[in-house]
């Protein structure tokens, strides 16, 4: 994935390999409903990425409900529940410290679209044609 903090160092292995354990364990607990909250029920989320910080302190968890709908309400409740998850993640994973989960919203999929869309867009189809016709001549 992208890096979504712009001037930023690339992630440690352990930094990525830590982010996935924590990503694995949330997206179980989702799956299996574990967290009581009305909102959160309504939905499947996808955890696509948990993002660690350089001092593994704090993990920033990307979460998106299937659809889309709602996903600032399922943040907000995400972070409601914080506690409870932090504790839930720590019974999974085995660290020396258990990270802060921050909850924010993927919009990855968003940019992915946006970008599919300007590219099949009239203007830009015709500026790929002509460059294409500028290298075979």
């Amino acid at each position: 994935m992208a890096s979504r903090d712009k001037g930023a160092r690339a992630p440690s292995q352990r930094q990525l390999k830590v982010g996935e354990l924590v990503r694995h364990a949330l997206a179980e607990i989702f799956a299996r409903g574990e967290v009581l909250d009305d909102v959160i029920a309504r939905h499947s989320l996808t955890v696509p990425e948990v993002r660690m910080s350089p001092d593994l302190k704090l993990a920033t968890c990307y979460v998106m409900p299937l659809g889309g709908g709602e996903a600032g309400d399922v943040v907000k409740h995400l972070a409601k529940h914080q506690r409870f998850l932090r504790g839930e993640v720590a019974k999974r994973v085995d660290l020396r410290y258990m990270p802060e989960l921050r909850f924010r919203e993927d919009t990855s999929f968003e940019a992915s679209s946006r970008i599919d869309q300007i590219l099949a867009s009239p203007e830009v189809a015709r500026d790929t044609r002509n460059t294409a016709r500028d290298h075979d001549e």
